[in-house]
């Protein structure tokens, strides 16, 4: 339990906790010792307004966090009255010297990273009892801990302030390059979450995706209700995103429906934890989807009768590893006193946004009228009423006039191995309007490995070092499935490269929020089919691809909404067990389909939303996709007419400011849903 005294200081928007906590590790710097050590400091430096408040702020934010570890009140006064800089140069020259090395650690620490996750990120064979053991290790989880020890972390808190969210989106847009490096350095260290914290939260999340990364569903294994095959042989679907981009893949294809049908069951039986344990990443193993039942039999050939195996469910394991990654974080929930939740922490500091904020623009979406008339669009070109899993409808994208398998043919020929594909991301590039010079920088940048999961970028966080594309190559060459997700990774690594790369001060590497870096996959994800040479329905490219993208738009706002609401739930809730959260999601997701999804579809109780694996193993980062698909519309409408490669350039060397400062930047107007509800409203217009 927390306990202790919190101190706002009135005027500037600071609210900091000198607070006892964990087993008596925080000290209470007395109110007449912060005064006492702000009044010599004056003495000192002089009483000057701007010096002075510099003097208090400084004081206070390292009496918020000092620790009995740290030294008694007179060590704490004796550190501000050694280390505060009141020297405007050498403050400057501080400032690089932290720039310069905390890149060097945090770039180092990610290869490190990097390598010992190799066995569980890679397709590199079978994995040994070790690598978890290794993949769990974290070379961050005492970094934290060194850097209040030493006092670096206490030198960056005395002499740079920090500012709460509330004062960045006020005071931002006017700050220079350097008033934003300062700022940024100072959050390094607003808060001092426990080694033993860290590693919770490092193994938490491991397993969790360790667990997705694993849960693949062999489809020729998976009988129809009379006990037919309908998917070739050998055709493995990690869950949720391979099972989806089949079912996306498939509406192009005679008797598709079929197939479409049995993945919506399967993806049900997922969320209801009803898949036989058995069957699961289980190729030796038949099992048949009734109305009812779920029967397991072995799948060796030459039996006339296969044997029986246990076809027992999966004894809610899913949700199991969400509960394991909420109670770690709640085992850093009280080291954070101004952002007490990982609800607070996701929202006002990863993505600078409010909560109420980001809900207001997914409820923006689904209550649209456009998206309505968006689903009679539809309906009207699948030539029958809307089904559930439509949500995936993909003959908005221009991929969706061509068969699967032709797709697949075009892509295998093209890129029959990871080699082949790593050479030609310097030709995407200039196909995108990115000149040749840069084109070579940012594929040199770039390395592609195969993925034992579904594919994910890994940016670099030393300039040194390179970006790292992962995505799954089948034998026989890349299909259109992994060529799809490997065009998204490229989007991510891109703005990587060129926001670490080309930005002016490494503390604000990246861009505001992994929303934004969503929205430039989005982009590249787009053009795929360009990029194969493949033209779409001449002169309505542009309207579909909006269409496209509002229809997906949709649908993960109303997947985020579940996912932020099991959340609160979670919170709300904080004893429950694997089975009472099972419950709790299902009928989550149900309330949230009833509320937005049944106007548009008619069915009710529809449980899919809650299919998505983000919500497993990523700490509530999906909605970071609705507002990826946002960003991207906005940034799509201002690349009209200009050169793609030229203007990613210039606005990711913007870096990580607030994303309201942002977008202003970039585009000239803040994120919203109105410039895409207008485009989508005025297409439908023109489409008979």
């Amino acid at each position: 339990m927390k306990t202790g005294l919190y101190i706002l200081l009135t005027g500037l928007g600071i609210m900091i906790s000198c607070s006892q906590k964990s087993g008596g590790k925080m000290i209470v710097i007395s109110e007449a010792v912060i005064n006492r050590t702000i009044e010599d400091l004056a003495q000192k430096h002089g009483s000057e307004p701007d010096i002075k408040d510099r003097i208090e702020i400084g004081v206070r934010q390292t009496a918020s966090l000092w620790q009995k570890s740290d030294g008694s009140e007179e060590a704490f006064n004796r550190y501000c009255l050694d280390h505060f800089i009141a020297d405007p140069e050498k403050l400057g020259r501080t400032r690089e010297r932290f720039e310069k090395n905390l890149e060097s650690i945090d770039g180092h620490f990610l290869e490190i990273t990097r390598d010992l996750m190799e066995p569980m990120d890679l397709d590199l064979g079978p994995m040994l009892p070790v690598d978890y053991q290794f993949a769990e290790y974290s070379p961050w989880t005492h970094l934290s801990d060194d850097l209040f020890r030493t006092g670096t972390a206490f030198s960056a808190l005395l002499n740079f302030r920090l500012y709460p969210l509330e004062e960045r989106l006020k005071l931002g847009p006017a700050w220079t390059r350097e008033d934003w490096a300062r700022a940024r350095l100072a959050e390094r260290f607003s808060a001092r979450v426990p080694a033993e914290v860290r590693q919770s939260l490092n193994t938490a999340y491991v397993r969790a995706e360790d667990y997705i990364a694993n849960y693949n569903i062999w489809m020729h294994h998976v009988l129809t209700w009379d006990g037919r095959r309908i998917f070739p042989e050998n055709l493995k679907l990690i869950s949720h995103w391979g099972l989806r981009d089949e079912l996306r893949g498939r509406y192009a294809d005679p008797g598709g429906e079929e197939r479409q049908e049995l993945i919506r069951l399967i993806m049900e039986k997922i969320i209801r934890q009803e898949i036989p344990q058995a069957a699961i990443d289980n190729p030796a193993v038949d099992w048949q989807l009734t109305d009812n039942s779920v029967t397991a039999t072995t799948a060796e050939s030459g039996r006339e009768k296969p044997e029986k195996v246990d076809g027992g469910r999966e004894p809610d394991t899913r949700y199991r590893h969400l509960l394991n990654v909420f109670q770690a974080e709640r085992l850093a929930d009280p080291w954070y006193p101004t952002l007490p939740s990982k609800i607070d922490r996701r929202f006002k500091r990863d993505r600078e946004i409010p909560e109420e904020t980001v809900e207001a623009l997914f409820v923006s979406l689904l209550s649209s009228d456009e998206f309505k008339q968006t689903g009679r669009l539809v309906s009207a070109r699948l030539g029958r009423p809307l089904k559930p899993f439509d949500i995936w409808y993909n003959g908005f994208k221009a991929a969706g006039a061509y068969p699967e398998a032709e797709l697949d043919r075009i892509v295998s020929r093209k890129y029959p191995d990871i080699r082949s594909f790593q050479d030609d991301i310097p030709d995407m590039l200039r196909k995108l309007g990115f000149d040749r010079k840069t084109a070579d920088f940012i594929g040199s940048k770039i390395v592609v490995d195969p993925a034992r999961g579904a594919g994910h970028a890994m940016g670099a966080q030393r300039r040194a070092d390179n970006a790292h594309l992962r995505t799954r190559v089948p034998p026989g060459g890349m299909d259109y499935k992994g060529y799809n997700i490997a065009c998204h990774e490229l989007g991510h690594n891109v703005e990587q490269v060129l926001s670490l790369n080309k930005v002016d001060h490494t503390l604000l590497a990246g861009v505001p929020n992994t929303a934004f870096t969503e929205a430039f996959a989005f982009i590249f994800q787009a053009r795929d089919l360009e990029l194969l040479g493949l033209k779409p329905e001449n002169g309505k490219q542009d309207g579909l691809r909006i269409l496209n993208r509002f229809w997906s738009a949709c649908e993960i706002a109303g997947v985020s909404l579940v996912d932020m609401k099991v959340w609160r739930w979670m919170y709300e809730n904080p004893k429950a067990g694997p089975e009472e959260l099972r419950e709790a999601v299902i009928r989550i997701a149900k309330e949230v389909w009833n509320t937005y999804f049944t106007p548009v579809f008619g069915e009710e109780d529809v449980i899919l939303l809650a299919v998505y694996s983000h919500m497993i193993n990523g700490g509530m980062y999906l909605p970071d996709y609705p507002l990826g698909y946002i960003i991207a519309h906005q940034i799509e409408s201002y690349l009209k007419d200009r050169n793609l490669g030229r203007e990613m350039e210039r606005m990711c060397v913007l870096g990580a400011v607030t994303p309201d400062a942002w977008m202003q930047e970039a585009v000239g107007g803040p994120i919203s849903t109105e410039p895409m509800r207008e485009d989508v409203g005025r297409i439908i217009k023109t489409i008979k």
